[in-house]
């Protein structure tokens, strides 16, 4: 099969040679054909986007640090890191540098806090309304109260996840009362899994990678009627949650006094793992501001599992091991070896590409964006840092505007151990 690809696709033969590299889609087409291949719609957002609203009064109550319980993050502009790309690249950036701050956000300090939380809070609306205990009469301050935690302690929630996701199902689906499992990879750093035991999680280990982890917490959630599994590879309801950051997004771009319209380009980078959060939000940007945002997919050289997927066509029918690559790498929110094929169809016909980055480049990154402007992500939220750059040598149409903005989508960072993040910090001295 290998072989077969190299001739129709000549661009894999760098990707197997683990090169930074940059895959412009050839299926992108305007939003609204697009819109007509999917079965999803603003309408889903909308839903979604009430339904946080809706409880919002618990989450400020349980988590104080939500300030009025919507989970939201910074939009920050970075304009020293933009001159320190532009120096270290040797290339002039047209327009702005923006970052959106995941890391930051409250709860559990990850771009994964949107979709994970969104899709425990939506199962626990769905079980207590079955069960008749919810009082439309009250807010939603009221899942705080010992009914609401007996009905969840009757109930499971399971999750495979390389860490991030597995913080987010665990502490929100803990604090709501439910016995919570997150089966997590090898590559799962142990400062997560000793902060989910702190929470009360059960978290099972294996020798094995995100796949496995996933699989396997599927299979023994379908085995027990009581158990909801969150699949990170095929949920809707987690794409949902991600999505309602377009509407948030456009809504702090008008605050800025930041226009989005065909003379001024929007570009957006995303670190991608599986393909659920990158998807999801794509997929609001894409409905917030149509054709003029430009959504752009980050992978590590050795863990090209979405960029491989699209390029084929055969998205989770084909995986990096098929094309002799590893799947190792620092990133570890990002070392997976098979995409998801529901985010890889759905996005066909809006992803502008794909492009990877390798771990001595992330580190690197992670040194100058900490020097430049005080910020500290973790690896694998700086794969989205060399999107600008890649995209301004690529000569994509607009790339060149000067009313260009560029926006990295910073995944995570803010719960990282500090003694882990000096390691991080120091690793381009080894």
């Amino acid at each position: 099969m290998q072989s077969e690809w190299l001739v129709k696709l000549p661009l894999l033969q760098s990707v197997i040679k683990k090169k930074e590299v940059l895959w412009c889609n050839p299926l992108v087409e305007p939003v609204a054909t697009g819109l007509s291949k999917t079965h999803l719609s603003k309408d889903d957002i909308t839903d979604a986007s009430d339904r946080l609203e809706r409880f919002a009064p618990y989450l400020a109550k349980v988590f104080p640090d939500t300030d009025t319980g919507i989970i939201e993050s910074p939009l920050t502009p970075i304009p020293m890191m933009k001159r320190e790309l532009e120096t270290t690249y040797a290339v002039n950036i047209p327009g702005r540098l923006l970052l959106k701050q995941d890391n930051a956000l409250p709860i559990s300090g990850s771009i994964k806090a949107r979709g994970g939380i969104y899709e425990v809070l939506k199962h626990a609306e769905t079980l207590a309304i079955d069960s008749q205990l919810l009082d439309n009469a009250k807010d939603y301050s009221q899942f705080d109260t010992p009914a609401f935690r007996e009905l969840f302690a009757m109930h499971k929630i399971a999750v495979g996840s390389t860490g991030n996701l597995g913080l987010s199902i665990g502490i929100m689906s803990a604090k709501l009362g439910f016995d919570v499992t997150v089966h997590m990879s090898a590559d799962a750093k142990q400062w997560k899994k000793d902060l989910l035991r702190s929470k009360g999680v059960h978290v099972v280990e294996y020798m094995d990678d995100y796949s496995k982890a996933v699989e396997e917490g599927r299979r023994q959630a379908e085995a027990d009627p009581s158990c909801h599994f969150v699949d990170d590879e095929n949920s809707t309801d987690l794409f949902m949650g991600y999505a309602v950051a377009g509407e948030r997004l456009a809504s702090q771009l008008k605050a800025q006094n930041i226009t989005v319209d065909e003379e001024h380009p929007l570009f957006v980078y995303l670190p991608c793992g599986v393909g659920g959060g990158p998807g999801g939000v794509a997929f609001g940007l894409k409905l917030a501001f149509g054709d003029h945002v430009h959504c752009l997919f980050a992978e590590p050289t050795h863990s090209p599992c979405m960029m491989i997927g699209m390029m084929t066509g055969l998205h989770d029918q084909v995986s990096v091991a098929s094309f002799g690559l590893d799947n190792k790498t620092a990133a570890d929110g990002l070392a997976v070896g098979t995409a998801s094929a529901f985010v890889g169809k759905t996005m066909e016909p809006f992803l502008t590409g794909c492009y990877t980055v390798e771990d001595q480049t992330l580190f690197m990154l992670l040194k100058k964006l900490a020097d430049s402007e005080g910020i500290w992500l973790e690896p694998s939220a700086l794969a989205g840092m060399i999107g600008p750059v890649q995209v301004t040598k690529s000569k994509l149409p607009l790339a060149d505007s000067k009313y260009a903005t560029h926006l990295v989508w910073g995944t995570g960072g803010n719960m990282v151990p500090e003694d882990e993040m000096k390691d991080y910090y120091n690793h381009t001295r080894k």
